[in-house]
């Protein structure tokens, strides 16, 4: 919401650029669209048949309503969009020199530019304006020929543009245009009058005839009468929003027909709001102005809304669907004149686009809108990759929401930071800025050696956002201090923690600052409060629904285990219906899923069923939180071409009314009561992670099986009763200990990750019931338990196990954590064996030399660095040979345990080694040590073989 601006600037006469001066004559109407164009240059050594790519370069195709222009290539963004909008005005005849109308005293120009529109050869013209003039000649009696004044500035650009540099206020408070546009009406003497309620102007000398027999032939074909669907919004909050329907004859004036549904008699006192969505878009907000404005125009006052309205009357919805303030009752509809046609022009609205454009206004409902699904995604929880991201990235996310919100484009300035071996050589870091369009990354500090970067130096890359209101004040500050190898990543990480913090704050508007300010800090962001509560302060009566999606979002009825309020998993657990035959290929964290879903509203007792939502090709990353947890929980419980159904609980019907077509049909089941959602899906397809893949297709068997072998070897060699591993994120290693005679009676899993512990907890209840019913001696298997916490931190129930396990798993952290582990472990948890693997980072150069490294490649990642990159985005760190075995044998000489190291894939007599390095750590010492009890632990999910079933864990 704009709540205050500058100054009002009267009489600016500064020159203005080709792209101001066309969007002074043709608005948000004109059309740029940027296109990358990468030119190839000639190779050095003509023999090689390798394209080299040069430099990147940029052309602009501008598109208004009457042509296009296309620009050359240049080196940035805004110079193409200059040179379009400077062809354009040379087709246009357009001298930007002597024609620019900022070289004009605004007061002078607006009387010139007003005889103008009420000439002949303007009502002659296809216009969006024009239609308006065209329409007031059929108006009957008093009204002909007279046109609203609300309407000129609204559908001419270049009125509206000369009004904006007398008072830049007016964009937001149409009462204030009204007022300047009787300021001049004096100056039109003779040639154009306002009417008796000075709310309308018209030709005082009629137009020729030859003119209005040009206006009748091009009388509009559209049938005698239509109906145009449309919403009215109450001005009281208590009062449902409510479709409506415009009875428009065909030669009625349109702007009469929806001030008589305000409950005037005429078009005259009808206020126009601006756009409600994209530019191109006739949906406008039509409400009326004040009777108390009304009385009191001939005083000549500059009034504005604030100063004649209520507060009790203003319409908080309308206000906030459109940035400004709008009281009483008002219709939104799409209706009005085209560039090209003199037909009306007009779209149905209904319940469903109404909430579309509402959910539209948050961050998670803008990504939901992305990806078409209202009911089945959610704003991701992270930004992994950007082949995995799925709808619109978050960056462009968060330039929607502040253009909804009427805020600045947000500033990216992303940071460049050379690694410790890079910093000793050059001592500095980079920074760099996005630009103003927020399509381009500048570095701020230029390159010694032109932009080329070291062989063998490698960058991260940090990024902080800001975002500022209208008149430029610092809203919020976003500061991570994660860091990044490539500089896209960060951006989009960077913007993703500012949309999830917006979205929280959406969700639960009137939250404690106190509660605000810590979930910020969690997130690195500091904001301004009082002007975050003045500039969204309408919201908070808006979005009222958001407030129990918390609760109800996502929870399944009666088929799925977890408890959505703590994650625990109860002895009621059940599991899904899941029809088909199981293939064995399941979804894992990182995989990407792609299924068939359809969500149904249903009701109880009378069954009755109608489609809310469905897609034939749905895909989304496990893990990252892009879809509602139900709807990911029952997908990693199938397999490939498995189906299932399961029922959710109703969330706000604002939801399901957004992705509802025909809220007719239901509406009327929603108002019944007792309804519930149902959604039937098919597993379609799994890609798994980059990393596993290239595992799969270079080393038979997989590297991760070969790990699991590895580890039931020392099992077995070691008669090992008792086995914790490490992270043990879905349960992997875990679920292959189950299908495998081995000596081990108690089993523990920890990890960092409540969900992937959960689809651990699903994975393994079926095949230890299974071993409860069994009679076969060799399952000896007497506890599982699933414990949810950080391996860095102690608990004394895992003190000394007979072995532990940790695979692949402290490149995940940061190196002084991975330490920090080696240190624990050893120190405190004191196992009699611990397994650690990681990745050989010498191997990589052997992995990425496969097509699947090739064909994941970031397009954007235009940093040709000859070091070889990590294997898994979310790897922290890849160590050598020579730094894992420093490592090790550092943390076996400190806590007296000896070491071996070996590795799978590869041969450790050839080079480089194996592709996944093992240590394999042993307790010198037999005696254990007395430890005080400490339970920094929480237990997830425990199964105990006594009871034949999962023990019931009090919620």
């Amino acid at each position: 919401m704009e709540t205050g601006g500058p100054p009002a600037v009267v009489s600016k006469k500064t020159s203005l650029t080709p792209k101001a001066i066309i969007y002074q004559r043709f608005g948000e109407q004109a059309c740029y669209k940027v296109e990358e164009v990468q030119e190839s240059t000639q190779n050095e050594c003509p023999v090689l048949a390798i394209p080299q790519k040069g430099p990147c370069l940029y052309r602009c195709c501008l598109q208004l309503p009457e042509f296009s222009v296309v620009s050359e290539t240049f080196k940035k963004k805004k110079e193409a969009e200059q040179s379009a909008a400077e062809m354009a005005l040379e087709k246009l005849g357009i001298n930007p020199k002597t024609d620019n109308p900022a070289t004009q005293d605004p007061w002078d120009a607006l009387p010139a530019r007003l005889s103008y529109l009420f000439s002949n050869e303007f009502l002659s013209c296809l216009h969006p304006l024009s239609g308006h003039f065209r329409a007031a000649l059929q108006r009957k009696g008093h009204l002909y020929g007279l046109v609203p004044i609300s309407v000129l500035s609204v559908y001419d650009a270049k009125l509206s543009g000369l009004f904006k540099s007398i008072n830049p206020k007016v964009e937001s408070d149409p009462l204030l245009i009204m007022s300047l546009m009787l300021k001049v009406a004096p100056r039109l003497a003779g040639s154009v009058s306002t009417s008796e309620d000075q709310l309308s102007m018209q030709r005082e000398n009629p137009y020729p005839p030859e003119i209005i027999q040009t206006v009748v032939n091009q009388q509009s074909s559209l049938p005698e009468t239509i109906l145009i669907g449309a919403i009215r919004i109450p001005c009281s909050n208590e009062k449902t929003v409510e479709p409506l329907a415009l009875n428009i004859a065909s030669n009625d004036y349109y702007l009469d027909v929806i001030a008589q549904e305000l409950g005037f008699t005429d078009a005259s006192k009808v206020l126009i709001s601006r756009t409600i969505g994209k530019a191109s878009s006739d949906m406008r907000l039509y409400f009326c102005a004040p009777k108390s404005y009304l009385g009191d125009l001939s005083s000549g006052v500059l009034c504005s809304t604030e100063a004649v309205y209520s507060k009790e009357s203003l319409n908080k919805r309308a206000s906030y669907l459109s940035g400004h303030l709008i009281h009483g009752d008002a219709i939104l509809a799409s209706i009005g004149y085209k560039w090209k046609s003199a037909d009306l022009s007009f779209e149905d609205m209904s319940l469903h686009t109404y909430y579309r454009i509402l959910i539209g206004k948050i961050p998670s409902g803008l990504y939901k809108l992305s990806r078409d699904a209202v009911i089945a995604a959610e704003l991701p929880g992270e930004f992994t990759t950007r082949s995995n991201w799925r709808g619109s990235s978050p960056r462009d996310l968060l330039c929607t929401f502040c253009r909804q919100h009427r805020l600045s484009e947000p500033v990216f300035s992303a940071i460049s930071n050379p690694l410790e071996s890079l910093r000793e050589s050059s001592g500095s870091h980079k920074k760099l800025k996005v630009s103003e369009s927020g399509n381009q990354v500048i570095n701020e500090i230029g390159n010694d050696d032109g932009g080329r970067k070291p062989v063998g130096s490698r960058e991260t890359f940090r990024c902080e956002v800001k975002i500022f209101s209208r008149c430029q004040d610092l809203i919020i500050e976003c500061s991570p201090t994660k860091s990044f190898k490539k500089q896209n990543d960060a951006i989009q990480n960077a913007a993703l923690k500012v949309l999830s913090w917006l979205n929280k704050y959406f969700k639960k508007l009137d939250m404690p600052i106190q509660e605000l300010t810590s979930y910020g800090n969690v997130l690195d962001i500091k904001f301004d409060s009082e002007l975050l509560l003045r500039e969204f302060a309408l919201g908070i009566s808006v979005f009222t629904f958001w407030q129990s999606m918390g609760a109800q979002e996502g929870s399944v009825l009666e088929s799925i285990c977890i408890n959505q309020l703590n994650g625990k998993l109860g002895d009621q657990m059940r599991h899904i219906n899941i029809e088909g035959p199981d293939s064995g290929v399941s979804p894992s964290n990182g995989s990407l899923a792609c299924i068939v879903y359809s969500v149904y509203l249903v009701t109880e007792g009378e069954y009755m069923k109608e489609l809310i939502e469905s897609s034939e090709e749905f895909e989304f990353e496990i893990g990252s939180g892009s879809v509602i947890s139900c709807l990911e929980s029952v997908v990693t419980q199938m397999s490939v071409s498995q189906s299932t159904r399961f029922h959710m609980e109703l969330p706000p019907k604002e939801l399901i009314l957004a992705s509802a077509c025909d809220s007719s049909r239901i509406l009327p089941l929603l108002t019944s009561g007792g309804c519930s959602l149902e959604c039937s899906t098919t597993l379609l397809r799994v890609t798994e992670p980059l990393e596993d893949r290239m595992e799969q297709a270079l080393f038979t068997p997989p590297l991760s099986k070969q790990r699991v072998d590895y580890a039931l070897q020392q099992i077995k060699e070691s008669c090992a009763t008792s086995l914790v591993d490490f992270g043990c994120g879905s349960g992997s290693l875990l679920d292959s200990l189950l299908a495998l005679p081995t000596s081990l009676e108690k089993i523990v899993g920890v990890d960092i990750s409540q969900k992937g512990l959960a689809r651990a907890a699903k994975i393994l209840h079926p095949k230890l019931s299974a071993i409860s019913d069994a009679t076969a001696p060799s399952k000896v298997i007497q506890s599982v338990l699933l414990y949810f916490g950080s391996i860095t931190v102690f608990d004394s129930r895992l003190y000394g196990f007979d072995i532990g396990t940790c695979l692949e798993v402290i490149e995940h952290m940061e190196e002084d954590q991975a330490h920090l582990f080696g240190d624990m472990v050893l120190s405190s948890f004191c196992p009699r064996i611990l397994i650690v693997s990681t990745p050989n980072y010498e191997y990589n150069v052997i992995l990425q030399g496969s097509n699947l490294q090739s064909q994941e490649e970031d397009p954007d990642d235009k940093t040709h660095s000859q070091s070889c990159k990590f294997r898994n985005h979310d790897h922290k760190f890849e160590w050598t040979r020579e730094q894992f075995g420093r490592w090790a044998s550092d943390l076996a000489a400190r806590h007296n345990y000896s070491v071996e190291f070996s590795g799978v894939g590869g041969a450790a007599n050839t080079e480089p080694g194996f592709a996944s390095q093992i240590a394999l750590f042993r307790r010198e010492e037999e005696c254990l040590k007395n430890v005080d009890v400490t339970h920094n632990y929480e237990v997830i999910w425990e199964w105990s073989s006594n009871t034949s079933k999962l023990s019931k864990i009090a919620v």
